[in-house]
């Protein structure tokens, strides 16, 4: 198992094999596990992701929260600023994240509240690319391994380290997986990764009424954005000053040092704002 960014880059550099390829061969030895098993689980993955999406967007979902409840449809109204990739892909994410919230079945990609970004990022990438499904499988790959390392160094739960380490983490392991699937270079997708996390960086957990809809269906929409910025940047040859691994250290300790108000428990932030209170309140009738 990969312990750091560099790491990876650095075996795949070295020993001459596509960056997917190394890393399945890694998580057969880690897992003693065949290619085929896990090349079938993470297809079962992808199936789960594109069969949520295609759910979400046709699902009528009456949230607790019901300031909340299908926003995502208002997204593939008619624009001003995005593209029409770029609107339908912030759609997607909500609507993931509201299919989530509704107890639907999705991929916590790393974690459910940040379950909206991978998808919605993947397939839109795969749309505009016009790549297939094993493009969009290979990305699949390198993002995962991307949010095993980060998960590695430093944290992956709201409840550790803040909404950085979710929708943050959720972002980098997207713009990872897309910058290899456009065909950028090992080094382009560590700028991505760097440049996604710090565009982030210290990002607090603020649950309204400690539940997975406000603000957190909303950032994933921004957690897709960052993604796209991020992997075009690099793309583009925009680099990042702050290597990805002291990146990931750095939200590391940021997280570290959030307090505790500001990690998952619905106690600070917007959650302890004069209408969060009121909306918890008003879901929870026996909180004082």
């Amino acid at each position: 198992m990969y312990e750091s960014i560099s790491q990876l880059i650095d075996d795949s550099k070295t020993s001459n094999i596509a960056l997917h390829e190394l890393i399945i061969k890694d998580e057969c030895e880690y897992t003693h596990n065949s290619e085929s098993t896990v090349i079938q689980r993470l297809k079962r993955i992808l199936d789960i992701m594109k069969q949520s999406l295609e759910k979400a967007l046709v699902s009528d979902i009456e949230l607790p929260i019901k300031e909340a409840s299908n926003q995502a449809k208002k997204m593939l109204s008619k624009g001003l600023f995005y593209s029409k990739h770029m609107k339908e892909a912030i759609a997607w994410a909500m609507a993931i994240g509201e299919y989530n919230s509704g107890m639907g079945l999705i991929v916590a990609c790393p974690t459910a509240g940040s379950s909206g970004v991978m998808p919605a990022v993947l397939f839109k990438a795969k749309e505009i690319l016009e790549k297939s499904d094993e493009d969009v499988l290979n990305a699949l790959i390198v993002g995962a391994a991307v949010g095993s390392i980060i998960g590695n160094q430093a944290m992956l739960s709201g409840s550790e380290g803040g909404c950085q380490a979710e929708v943050g983490v959720a972002s980098a392991m997207a713009a990872a997986a897309i910058t290899y699937m456009a065909g950028g270079t090992n080094d382009q997708i560590t700028h991505a990764i760097a440049l996604t996390l710090k565009n982030i960086l210290g990002l607090v957990c603020d649950p309204v009424a400690g539940l997975v809809i406000s603000p957190c269906i909303k950032r994933n929409a921004i957690g897709v954005v960052n993604a796209f910025l991020a992997a075009e940047m690099a793309l583009s040859g925009v680099t990042s000053v702050i290597p990805a691994d002291e990146v990931i250290h750095a939200m590391m300790k940021v997280g570290m040092k959030l307090p505790y108000e500001l990690k998952e428990t619905g106690k600070g932030g917007i959650a302890a704002t004069k209408t969060g209170k009121r909306i918890k309140k008003r879901i929870f009738s026996d909180t004082e």
